[in-house]
């Protein structure tokens, strides 16, 4: 017998939001789902900026959502950098340093990059680079090859890691999504096991491909940075590909 459902992690951008704008019917279905009493996590690879104004812009836009409820990429590589005591080069937006609010940044011994359009300069980078040639370790937020924003897709991260990379021969630690112990600390906050819950999101890869990798139900939304056919790139299709957050809403109803 299947399991049943305790637990429902959710992507956000693109999958419930692109910047200030709401996917139609996903606030509803968010109640709807939040009054069956399955648990309910949003996980995100989201750097652009700090947990902080990312709620005050979900609850600005009419979800009710609270802190405790959102798992960040950034809060994974915060609690990495404090639990091994380094002075990283943070590569990240000035809004997404106040969640490293603290950390001795002074005589960098690492690099940490997030989603930092201001950063990805040949000055910048060629520093990065060199403290890489020095020794340091590469530390990625996450590696998502680019994402959906309200004038259409953007470059992520992930290119330009992937060229530092490259440069030094240092191999990047990734934090975010698709890491299976991302997934696995957001599952342990939940109080859910991974053969409970289910993963919605719209990036095929790192929302899907990561979830299934450890055991979760992986839906695939059909919105947000989604493009025809990207089902069929995964190794293992998805558990379900549905055309929006509400429409897998409903289909995760018909299994609680």
């Amino acid at each position: 017998m299947a399991a049943k459902i305790r637990g429902v992690l959710v992507d956000l951008s693109g999958t419930i939001h692109v910047e200030n704008t709401v996917i139609r019917g996903s606030i509803q279905a968010l109640q709807s789902l939040r009054e069956t009493g399955v648990s309910v996590r949003f996980v995100t690879n989201t750097t652009k900026e700090s947990k902080e104004t990312l709620l005050r812009r979900l609850t600005g836009i009419g979800f009710d959502i609270k802190a405790e409820e959102v798992f960040t990429s950034l809060t994974a590589a915060r609690r990495l950098v404090d639990q091994r005591n380094l002075r990283p080069m943070l590569l990240l937006q000035p809004d997404a340093i106040e969640d490293f609010k603290g950390v001795d940044v002074d005589n960098p011994n690492a690099v940490v990059v997030g989603l930092a359009p201001d950063c990805f300069n040949y000055e910048l980078l060629n520093k990065a680079f060199r403290l890489l040639l020095e020794g340091c370790p590469l530390i990625a937020i996450h590696k998502v090859r680019y994402y959906k924003r309200g004038d259409g897709l953007a470059l992520g991260p992930g290119p330009f890691v992937t060229a530092l990379e490259f440069a030094s021969d240092v191999r990047a630690e990734v934090v975010g999504k698709p890491q299976p112990s991302f997934f696995k600390q957001a599952l342990y906050e939940m109080g859910c096991d991974a053969q409970s819950a289910v993963m919605i999101g719209d990036d095929a890869r790192d929302d899907v491909g990561g979830a299934e990798a450890i055991g979760i139900k992986g839906f695939l939304v059909q919105t947000g940075k989604y493009r025809d056919g990207d089902e069929h790139r995964l190794a293992n299709p998805p558990f379900a590909v549905c055309k929006d957050f509400s429409a897998a809403v409903d289909q995760i109803l018909t299994m609680l």
